[in-house]
């Protein structure tokens, strides 16, 4: 089967970065799906992954992690798909990724594809899908439409693939006021068009933004990115008791700021269930089946924004570039082998 893979970690411009390669086709055993992949996105993941991580000696690493395609095998345990599904999903971080023609995937991480989208516009949401949902309901634990008090949702860094969907998520499903923070007229415009109440800018001072738009009070902080630059407006914005959760890999912060407000921390990582194999891990599966009915209803849409060809190696190296860049807005997908 056709792969995209490198044997040496190291910058884009290598001459090695990202290669086409045939590998063996794997075979489905145990909970696992045996997919063909339809189409992929590239999340920032995948370049942090390409710089620092080595395969095992002799052999390639595949990244990729997102992915629609059809079950073409399953294993013997399997009992949650048949061959012939179409699926989405984002995959474990601990096993080859899905930049092949054939991958993978414990059914437990896996949904059924939303019907009436086609592959490469559903292949921009589950990873980001994934993050944004553990972000509001289970690490947040943000009440749902009608159960909650006035509150306000700050999301820095708003028009990447996690802040698209957050949005979305949290203007489509609870009461929060969302307010995104975008720094460039084209981002505010996307968050703007994705659902965000208000936009200020995060390369600004945000608190007196903020404190002019008179909403509720500021109870729940998402920071996708540059969280430890932020790190002490964030605390002052946050409501006395409220909750701030990243993503990000910041350099040190002081958490001591956060005790005289009794504010709480919160760490989202989307691999965390898989690479645990914790006992709850089959939520993604629902989660991912629920975010394809939303999709279907048309209450969240794709974040796609640039759809940059077939998938090969010139073209998730332009995908890397592109994330590399820091300018990317929404996701980039490719399709097809």
């Amino acid at each position: 089967m056709k792969a995209i893979a490198y044997r040496q970690p190291g910058p884009l411009d290598a001459p090695d970065s990202l290669l086409d390669i045939e590998l063996p086709r794997p075979q489905a055993t145990g909970r696992d799906l045996l997919v063909e992949v339809q189409a992929i996105s590239v999340n920032p993941v995948d370049t942090k992954v390409r710089r620092s991580a080595a395969p095992a000696a002799g052999e390639y690493k595949v990244l990729g992690w997102d992915a629609v395609g059809i079950v073409r095998e399953v294993g013997p345990e399997v009992s949650l798909f048949k061959a012939g599904d179409a699926v989405w999903y984002a995959g474990a971080i601990d096993r080859a990724g899905s930049n092949s023609e054939f991958h993978l995937v414990d059914e437990r991480l896996v949904g059924h594809a939303p019907q009436g989208i086609a592959p490469a516009e559903a292949a921009a949401l589950p990873l980001t899908g994934i993050t944004a949902w553990e972000l509001l309901f289970d690490r947040l634990q943000v009440p749902l439409a009608g159960a909650g008090q006035p509150a306000s949702l700050l999301i820095v860094g708003a028009a990447g693939g996690v802040g698209s969907v957050l949005i979305q998520l949290a203007r489509q499903l609870t009461d929060l006021t969302v307010i995104a923070t975008a720094s460039r007229p084209e981002t505010r415009a996307w968050v703007s068009e994705l659902g965000a109440h208000q936009v200020i800018d995060h390369s600004q001072p945000m608190l007196p933004q903020v404190a002019a738009l008179k909403l509720p009070p500021v109870g729940y902080v998402i920071s996708l990115t540059q969280t430890d630059r932020h790190f002490p407006e964030l605390v002052e914005i946050l409501a006395p008791q409220g909750k701030l959760a990243l993503i990000d890999d910041p350099e040190p912060i002081d958490v001591r700021l956060l005790k005289r407000k009794s504010l709480s921390l919160h760490w989202e990582l989307m691999f965390t269930r898989s690479l645990f194999q914790t006992a709850d891990m089959v939520a993604q599966h629902r989660l991912l089946d629920e975010l394809a009915r939303l999709v279907e209803q048309g209450v969240i849409r794709s974040t796609a924004q640039q759809h940059l060809g077939r998938i090969n190696a010139a073209n998730l190296r332009q995908a890397h570039r592109i994330l590399e860049s820091g300018r990317s807005i929404g996701k980039i997908v490719l399709e097809g082998f």
